[in-house]
Parts: structure tokens; C-alpha cells; sequence
């Protein structure tokens, strides 16, 4: 007996229903994914339609001619997906198919990566063969309760005296290194590279020139501090997403490290290069700038960042944490380097008037601060601390009196005391590149500077002054 063919409208309603049940229940499709066409192309944004992928996940665009680009969703704007690419997009033609999933990047991390110079995408550029790494890790974890984190009490050697002395940093403390450009910012990032006692070294060059990030492999590190150091280079002509990316990636390995216990020194060049990048993705997907050409999401991702650092839990790892931001023209209220002076637990600032008189490293003293720092050294030291900015701030505002002879000696004690000190001061201040100050030499240089007796001294000639 021959059957009959099925109702063609009552196939048409079972399919619609079953798209229905899938469209409410993703995880029924059992591997079956909708896949859209590329819409438009905008710059670097591309629009998707015909197909759903939630926000932070990857799609595939698969050309006529079999090449495939991936990207990453940033956003959605009524039925369609925006994109931003992580690659090249030459030859991208309309009506591409559009692969969604709902995978997320995940890098690899292990023992592996020490010694290693890595793209944003987590894979090597070091010509020393492929990673072997079994374990995997996400950009963006969750989110540390900060009353899980253990208080930063423990000062840490960075080897800069100028630093140690007076602008002690703590254990799991994140700082910011203001400078402008041509001031010494790279190499007094490759001395607290060589010279801090840490477990693990970091080093996010992000959004620099590719001749600088062959210049800090082969200048910067030693033999010795390679073989406890991961690179993650993502020079200027990379996509924005991957310089982002780049910046979240080496967070995750210094969290990856710091979760095994270890201490890891975190150097970050530049985050105004991240803000950047993350501005030119913000743009291209329509938000609208508030403060000198960023939106509101850029200075929505530098918290982000900069709290996934800081000492860990139970475990008892930690991840100091040094971020450059570029000061424009010298500007210190750049709004990058405001928003980050806000978020960060000190800010070391580099002044080119000092690095153009020959003073390296050009730490400007006065306009640079750690805020832990009292938590972390002795009162004893403190005072010492106080002592040298004073003398220091004394001889800066009298300066242009003092160059030009117009000061006439024995007018102010506290002028005399100023200048009587600044040679040593200066010769305090200045540290060859190439030498390695301990925490306690330097402490020790600058109680040689102050001598009980000398102070004393010093002491009589004030109230002699206000008698």
C-alpha cells in the first residue's frame, strides 16, 4: 500500500517549531549553527546578519574564494552583529558567510612560556618552536573580592635607588611611569626588568614600535632574567582588538602565575597605547566620544585591567605591577593619565628638564609619589624621606636665585642647608644603568646623606634663624 507524501505546510509548522524550541534552548541545536552573510564593511567594523552569538565571542568569515578572517563580537545593533576583526580583512567581499560560536579566546599557559616572546594571540615569535602547554586560560576571569586579597606589607627591591629610597614600592602595588617621549622611560624599564627580585617577569609591550620590542629582548634582558620572563609584543600595526587582547593576555599569565604562589613583576608599555586602542574600537561601532576623543567605555576598561593586579588570595602570590602612560606633550592632565593616576597606587613621574640636563634616572622627585609607602617602611626612614623633599623642593623653588648669583648666602638657613646638600643630592638622584642599588644600600645612601650629627647641626641653625 503506497503512503502518502507529507503535508507540505504541516512539515513547514514542525520545522518552525523545532527552530523555535532552538531559538529559546541554544544548548538543544546539538552542533547545529545558523550561519549569517556579511552585511556591511565599515572601516574596521563589519556587520552580520542572519546569524546570534552573545558579546566577547568569536565568529569566522569565510570568503567566497575559501579564505576564512576571524572576529570577535563587540556589540549588536537591532538584527545584526557587530564585528571587529583580529587579522587582515583584504579581499573580504559582500555576502560572506559568517561562522558564529559561542567559543571565547583562551590562550595556553604553563611552565613553557618562561622564556618566551608571544603575539597577542598567545602564540610564539621567538623562532624556538612550538608551545607545549597544557593548561588553558580566559582574558577575563572572574572578578577577585577584594577582602580575599592579602594587605601589601612587604616592601619590594627594585634595584633603582632613587626608587627604593624614596619612593618605596610595596609587594603586589601597582604604579603608573609618567613620561613623555625620549625622557629614559625604556630604560628604566629594563632596569626594574633586571633588577627586581621577583619570581616571574611580565612584559606587555604594547602598541610600540616593532624596532623597540627587538631592542628590549636583545638590550634590556639578561641571559640570566629571560629564563623568568614571558614577552607579549603587539607592535603599532596590529589590529586594535589584538593590542586589547595583547593587554588582557598578559594580565591572565601574571594571574596564572601569581595563583601558583609566585611573585610576579608586571610591566605594562604603555597603557595609553590600550586606551588608544580600545578608543578606535569604541569609535568604529558608533560610541561617542566625551573627553578629548575617548568614550566613556575607555575609561570603563582601565579599572578592569589595572584591579586584576595585586596580591592574591590564600595561595599567597602576588603581581606588583608597573603601567607607563605617555604624557603628551608633556601634559601631565592628559585624561589618560588622570583617569589613571586615580586608579592606580602611586605614580613615578619622568621629567625631561632633568633628562635633558643629564640627570638618568630622570625621576622628578617632587611630583612623584607611592602611596603605601608609609605602610610599608620605618619612621626613621619616613623622616628621612621628608628631610630630602624639603631640601630638594628648597632648592627648586630658589633655583633661578641661586644660578644666577642674586642669592646672597646666609639669608635663609633653610637655603643654605639646601644648597650645601644639593651636589650630594644630585649624586643620589643619578644611577647608571647598568648597576644594580639593593634596598638596604639604598636606605643606607640616604642615611649617610643626613647624619645625626648633621642634623643637629642643621637644627640649631633653624631656631637660631626664627630667634
Amino acid at each position: 500500500m503506497a503512503t502518502s507524501a507529507p503535508d507540505p505546510a504541516q512539515r513547514g509548522a514542525k520545522l518552525a517549531a523545532r527552530l523555535a524550541v532552538l531559538r529559546r534552548y541554544p544548548h538543544r541545536s546539538r552542533g547545529f549553527v545558523a550561519h549569517g552573510v556579511l552585511s556591511r564593511a565599515a572601516g574596521m567594523t563589519l556587520e552580520a546578519s542572519g546569524c546570534e552569538a552573545p558579546v566577547g565571542s568569536r565568529c569566522v568569515v569565510v570568503d567566497h574564494d575559501g579564505r576564512t578572517a576571524e572576529t570577535e563580537v563587540v556589540g549588536f545593533a537591532g538584527g545584526s552583529l557587530l564585528l571587529v576583526a583580529t587579522g587582515e580583512l583584504d579581499g573580504v567581499m559582500p555576502g560572506a558567510r559568517v561562522i558564529p560560536s559561542r567559543r571565547v579566546f583562551e590562550a595556553r599557559a604553563g611552565q613553557a612560556l618562561l622564556g618566551r616572546v608571544l603575539d597577542g594571540a598567545g602564540e610564539p615569535i621567538d623562532n624556538h618552536g612550538p608551545l607545549r602547554c597544557d593548561d588553558r586560560i580566559r582574558l577575563t576571569p572572574r572578578t577577585t573580592n577584594p577582602l580575599d586579597r592579602k594587605p601589601i606589607r612587604e616592601p619590594l627591591d627594585v634595584g633603582v635607588r632613587s626608587i627604593n629610597a624614596l619612593l618605596t614600592v610595596g609587594r603586589g602595588q601597582r604604579l603608573g611611569l609618567f613620561a613623555g617621549s625620549g625622557v629614559g622611560k625604556s630604560v628604566l624599564l629594563g632596569m626594574m626588568t633586571r633588577f627586581t627580585n621577583a619570581d616571574v617577569i611580565v612584559v606587555g609591550l604594547i602598541g610600540e614600535r616593532g624596532r623597540e620590542v627587538q631592542d628590549f629582548v636583545s638590550q634590556y634582558l639578561t641571559a640570566e632574567t629571560r629564563k623568568r620572563a614571558v614577552i607579549i609584543a603587539s607592535p603599532a600595526d596590529r589590529p586594535p582588538l589584538v593590542r586589547v587582547h595583547s593587554a588582557y593576555l598578559a594580565t591572565s599569565i601574571a594571574e596564572y602565575f601569581r595563583d601558583q604562589g609566585k611573585n610576579v613583576l608586571l610591566l605594562m608599555d604603555s597603557l595609553t597605547r590600550v586606551a588608544q586602542a580600545q578608543r578606535e574600537i569604541a569609535l568604529a561601532v558608533g560610541e561617542p566620544p566625551v573627553t578629548k576623543g575617548y568614550p566613556v567605555s575607555t575609561f570603563a576598561k582601565l579599572p578592569q585591567l589595572v584591579e586584576r593586579a595585586g596580591n592574591g588570595g590564600p595561595r599567597g602570590g602576588s603581581i606588583t605591577a608597573l603601567y607607563t602612560v605617555l604624557t603628551e606633550g608633556d601634559d601631565p592632565n592628559d585624561p589618560i593619565a588622570d583617569a589613571a593616576r586615580a586608579v592606580l597606587d602611586g605614580h613615578i613621574v619622568l621629567s625631561r628638564d632633568l633628562a635633558e640636563s643629564g640627570l638618568y634616572p630622570a625621576i622628578d622627585i617632587e611630583a612623584s609619589i607611592s602611596r603605601l609607602m608609609p605602610l610599608i617602611t620605618t619612621q626613621e626612614h619616613q623622616q628621612l624621606i621628608r628631610r630630602f623633599r624639603q631640601l630638594n623642593a628648597t632648592y627648586a623653588q630658589n633655583r633661578d636665585l641661586i644660578t644666577i648669583g642674586a642669592y646672597a648666602k646666609g639669608s635663609d638657613p633653610r637655603v643654605d642647608e639646601a644648597i650645601q646638600h644639593w651636589p650630594a643630592i644630585l649624586k643620589f638622584l643619578q644611577q647608571d644603568s647598568n648597576a644594580q642599588i639593593s634596598f638596604g644600600q639604598s636606605v643606607a645612601a640616604l642615611q649617610m646623606l643626613f647624619p645625626p650629627a648633621m642634623g643637629a647641626a642643621a637644627t640649631a641653625v633653624r631656631r637660631e634663624g626664627v630667634q
